[in-house]
């Protein structure tokens, strides 16, 4: 199977959407979907801090994957060139598939269109996507009572009016007639998108939206009103933590490892929650200490609901290495103490050593490009 349009350049497809949708979930099952039609694939994670969950999860599925942290695409465009590069000299991959920072967006204007005009010999860029949760976009649009500050669900809307594409994944957690009403709001600020409804944990509702990823072509246009300071004021409201733990010893007791994760989810979650901050998104992995493939994983997207487990290990683990990746509306110094104060906790029946830990808010986005038109 060729590329649609030009089988010697490779397609970049971007996957975005809010902190919490099931992007990364989408992207592997998108890559499986393309690798099972004989396509070479190559990903690219993206992140304001190092350390990510994003990049151990497509690890350990052994595919070829490229990291740019310290910013978001649009700030380190020219790394997001050099990580494509490199993708291409290593495995020469047809598709490559890359998830911006959920907290970003500007991305038309200041990746593909920069992409599309300078850099139009090497890459197709495929229609831009926006993958949402429809319980924080029915709390954003307006259809359930809000849980983010208003500058926040600026950043959210301004990724919808920008998305060619606009996929509802977990759609199984509303009801036909809520999904109606959530369809109705998205077309409302997005009246441009086509709006796919899907579930890409079980597979349900996937190919149309991963055919128009593979045959189509972008024609988005730049977003057309953008307030830099309003959009750098939202994401500067948001706290961020990347933390990497060394638990248990050679000569201490097995653990479940997977249960441990859950755990420690769990505890912070419940912390934060006592002080009333809301979780946009939190993840984890707990692997086998020298074995990066064998892992644990679980997340949340809200500060109401129990950690939701993706991967499970097949036994006990004697050392383990957790990184955990934590986003909330909340001060940084309040996620640190909330995961220190639950590593204190483990600690008293199994060691623990912080590894690394990050603590910050996002800073102002400066775009490398931003283009508003097509030449």
């Amino acid at each position: 199977m060729q590329l649609a349009e030009d089988h010697a350049k490779a397609r970049y497809v971007m996957i975005g959407g809010f902190l919490g949708a099931g992007k990364t979930t989408s992207i592997l099952k998108f890559a499986e979907w393309l690798t099972a039609r004989g396509l070479r694939v190559g990903l690219i994670t993206n992140d304001q801090g190092g350390g990510l969950v994003d990049t151990a999860l497509v690890s350990a599925r052994r595919m070829p994957v490229e990291e740019i942290v310290g910013g978001c695409f649009c700030c380190r465009f020219n790394s997001l060139v050099e990580a494509a590069d490199s993708l291409m000299r290593d495995t020469a991959p047809d598709v490559l598939i890359a998830e911006p920072v959920g907290s970003c967006t500007d991305l038309v204007a200041t990746v593909s269109l920069p992409l599309e005009q300078i850099y139009g010999d090497r890459f197709t860029v495929a229609p831009v996507t926006a993958v949402v949760d429809p319980l924080r976009a029915e709390r954003v649009l307006g259809l359930a009572p809000a849980s983010l500050s208003e500058h926040v669900c600026y950043i959210y809307r301004k990724q919808l009016e920008e998305a060619e594409i606009i996929v509802i994944n977990k759609s199984d957690l509303v009801d036909p007639p809520r999904l109606g009403r959530l369809r109705q709001a998205i077309a409302a600020v997005a009246p441009q998108a086509v709006i796919h409804a899907c579930s890409a944990r079980d597979g349900t509702g996937l190919d149309p939206w991963f055919e128009t990823l593979q045959a189509g072509a972008s024609q988005a246009s730049a977003i057309a009103e953008i307030d830099y300071d309003e959009y750098a004021y939202g994401e500067s409201l948001l706290g961020w933590l990347n933390a990497e733990v060394r638990i248990g010893a050679a000569d201490a007791a097995e653990f479940d490892g997977t249960g441990l994760l859950v755990e420690i989810l769990s505890r912070v979650r419940e912390t934060l929650a006592q002080s009333g901050h809301e979780v946009a998104h939190m993840k984890g992995t707990l692997s086998v200490e020298g074995d990066p493939f064998e892992l644990a994983a679980a997340n949340l997207v809200r500060t109401e609901e129990e950690p939701a487990v993706s991967h499970r290990l097949a036994e006990t683990v004697d050392i383990g290495r957790l990184l955990l990746n934590l986003r909330a509306e909340a001060a940084p110094e309040d996620l640190e103490s909330a995961v220190r104060l639950t590593l204190d906790a483990i600690a008293a029946r199994l060691p623990c050593t912080i590894l690394h830990i990050e603590h910050f808010r996002p800073g102002r986005p400066v775009p490398t490009h931003r283009l508003t038109a097509r030449l």
